[in-house]
């Protein structure tokens, strides 16, 4: 059985790389599932770019049809309200594949299965759960009370419901956006969802879900953006060569794998993480729906975290993706300039991206004064650390990623040192200080992604042998330089907007000891092989 940690403990506790699920282990059943979802794309939503693209909301519609029918809709709905009921994993897969053709469909299938079935499965009573598909779900106050209910109502023009005009929007075009009208609608008693004043509970537990979804619908649109890229950049000539096989290029193309193998990594590792929480609360008694609340309400931190990684990954890739195509890239004759405009509104769904930095260090340190995560004592054992004589001896790295073990947990105690003593000096002003809370964010966010794909990396080297991950490798530690550089810069900022003369200088010291190598990657060298490998495979093949 693995070692199965609480959400936030992958800070202070290691981590072995056969306790984390990768894409590597998907099983038969999650292959085929993952092939079957693939064809629909290819079939239904790839060909029809151009339709989506000119607001056929009709299209939408029709293809959401489809997929219910295929039961992609309903992957985590229990059996016995006519839905699949799989696992955890399973519904972040189906929602990682389906995401891939157009942001318009991933936006439609992201609200329907989120804020639109799951509140019910969730907070539903079983009358409620028989009964109702495809609905409002509405928030609101009753009377003079302080906190808002959720209800389910019904879209019955005979009961005061109006629909304002489509927006008009810079992406996911053909995802219908309207104001909704309430005119003295009547609402019954046995609508209401959970009891009274729960509303927001049911909100933020719907954002846990939907923020590593989110992650997961960025995750396929990235392959795909890779994959157009590479085919481009080798088909497109000039100076009688492909552009391919220049260096700048090739830097693009490997910078956006990394990220893109990386995301992927994370993702499936939160993803099995509360797969498997929820499988425990379940034997130990819970309720399928209680259980799947906590957890998923255990890993909120990992969730917010993917969020923001991923969500800016994609847009930076569609970005580079535009570049490699030069100006045929800006025309909406290419694929490159709807997946750029669809890609940016990730950054602002489920809470934007500045609210999910500061949520994630804010959960931390509660989850911290809870005692579910022992934040002081590892805190304050770096602290000591800092005070005594570092050691010069060289060590011998010899095993596959010993140094960049090291340098993970180097990085841990960075973070450590300087959220520790931000908390020691604010105490609960501590949400006051945003700009100190986004740098502690990003480091972060670093630390998680990077030990991931590091993870993820060895369990597969270990597997099919070091020689047959030369890539991956190759990525794990391209993706570690990166985090080494933002968790120093980030931790300078940091640390100068709060501490003064001696406090400073000795954690500044601190910072450089956590984040200096023995032995620096040749980066290029890494982009080269990564990139190499794209090339000859003509996509993102990892």
């Amino acid at each position: 059985m693995a070692d199965i940690l609480r959400g936030g403990q992958f800070l202070v506790k290691e981590t072995k790389c056969e306790d984390i699920f990768t894409p590597e282990d998907f099983s038969e059943e999650q292959i085929m599932m993952r092939d079957s979802v693939i064809e629909f794309v290819d079939k239904e939503l790839w060909p029809n770019k151009e339709r989506f693209e000119k607001k056929d909301y009709a299209l939408t519609e029709e293809v959401m049809r489809k997929a219910g029918e295929l039961g992609y809709l309903s992957v985590a709905v229990p059996a016995a309200y006519g839905g699949m009921e799989m696992g955890f994993i399973n519904t972040v897969l189906v929602c990682d594949y389906i995401s891939g053709a157009t942001g318009s469909f991933s936006t439609a299938f992201g609200a329907h299965t989120g804020i639109g079935t799951m509140p019910i499965t969730l907070y539903g009573t079983e009358e409620q759960k028989q009964k109702y598909v495809n609905l409002f779900i509405v928030f609101a106050r009753i009377e003079d009370d302080k906190n808002i209910t959720g209800f389910i109502v019904e879209n019955d023009p005979s009961n005061g419901i109006s629909l304002g005009d489509e927006e008009h929007k810079l992406g996911i075009r053909s995802s219908s956006t309207r104001q909704v009208f309430f005119n003295d609608t009547k609402v019954p008693v046995e609508n209401m969802l959970a009891g009274r004043g729960e509303g927001f509970k049911i909100a933020m537990n719907a954002l846990n879900v939907g923020r590593i979804k989110l992650a997961a619908a960025c995750l396929e649109a990235q392959r795909r953006t890779i994959s157009t890229a590479v085919n481009y950049a080798n088909e497109r000539v000039q100076f009688k060569t492909p552009i391919s096989s220049f260096g700048a290029i090739q830097a693009k193309l490997a910078e956006m794998a990394t990220s893109a193998y990386a995301g992927e990594s994370a993702t499936y590792r939160a993803a099995a993480d509360i797969e498997n929480r929820i499988n425990i609360r379940v034997n130990e008694g819970n309720t399928h729906q209680e259980a799947e609340l906590k957890g998923v309400e255990e890993f909120a931190i990992e969730c917010s975290i993917l969020k923001v990684a991923v969500s800016e990954d994609v847009q930076n890739c569609t970005d580079e993706g535009i570049q490699i195509f030069g100006g045929m890239g800006f025309s909406e004759d290419a694929p490159m300039e709807s997946a750029w405009r669809d890609a940016r509104i990730a950054r602002i769904y489920e809470g934007t991206n500045e609210i999910n930095r500061m949520l994630s260090v804010g959960m931390l340190v509660k989850k911290a004064m809870k005692g579910h995560v022992d934040l002081l004592g590892p805190a304050m054992a770096v602290a000591e650390e800092l005070m005594g004589i570092p050691s010069f001896d060289v060590p011998d790295y010899t095993e596959l990623f010993a140094e960049e073990k090291e340098m993970i947990a180097k990085l841990k105690k960075a973070f450590l040192m300087v959220s520790g003593a931000a908390v020691q000096k604010f105490g609960p002003d501590l949400d006051k200080h945003q700009q100190l809370l986004m740098a502690a964010a990003d480091m972060l966010i670093e630390i998680y992604m990077a030990e991931s794909t590091l993870l993820r990396t060895e369990k597969l080297a270990k597997k099919v042998g070091e020689a047959n991950a030369q890539q991956q490798i190759a990525m794990a530690q391209l993706y570690l330089y990166h985090a080494v550089d933002t968790i120093s810069q980030k931790g300078k900022e940091g640390i100068v907007s709060f501490a003064e003369g001696d406090e400073q200088r000795m954690m500044l010291m601190g910072l450089r000891r956590f984040t200096k190598y023995v032995n620096m990657p040749n980066v290029v060298a890494l982009r080269d092989k990564i990139a190499a490998k794209l090339i000859a495979e003509n996509k993102y093949c990892f």
